[in-house]
This record gives structure tokens, sequence and C-alpha cells, in this order.
């Protein structure tokens, strides 16, 4: 194996292992969050708490799908790459 192909590699298994960690992170975010409150005055905290975990996550979705769109297009370049090499490798 090529020297470019091991660094890539490393590269994709590093952004991948970001990629997961995010996801696991989000999901961790809604896994409270409700669908639909009914609040009273008195509940008028729970709004804000709901608010907070909404802007969080619409913090964290655009980098999940960059990192998300980097880890495929990088996994398609390795495989690529792997072709070529075992091809030309005669």
């Amino acid at each position: 194996m090529s020297s470019s192909l091991e660094w890539l590699l490393i590269s994709w298994g590093s952004l991948t292992v970001v990629l997961i960690v995010l996801l696991i992170y989000r999901s961790t975010l809604t896994m409270h969050e409700e669908e639909q409150l009914f609040l009273s005055d008195s509940e008028a905290h729970m709004a804000k708490d709901q608010m907070e975990l909404i802007a969080k996550v619409n913090k964290v979705t655009p980098v999940v799908k960059i990192l998300g769109s980097l880890s495929g297009a990088m996994l398609l370049v390795i495989a690529g790459l792997f072709v070529y090499q075992g091809l030309t490798a005669q």
C-alpha cells in the first residue's frame, strides 16, 4: 500500500470518527426533545429550554451534513485510488 493511500485512510478514519461523535451528540440532544408541548405560564421555562435545544441541533446539523459528504467523497477517492493502483501494479 502506498503512503498516500495510508494517509487518506487515516484522514478518512479520523473524519469519520468526528462525524460519529457529532451524530451521537445530536442524538442525545434530540432524545429528550418533545414534539408538542402544552405550556401554561408557569411552564414557560420549558419552552425556553426547547428553543435552546433546537438552536443547538440546528448548529450541529450543517456540520454533520458537511462531514458526511466529505467522508463519502473521501471513501470514493480511496476506492478509486485502490483500484487504480491495483490495475497499474502489474
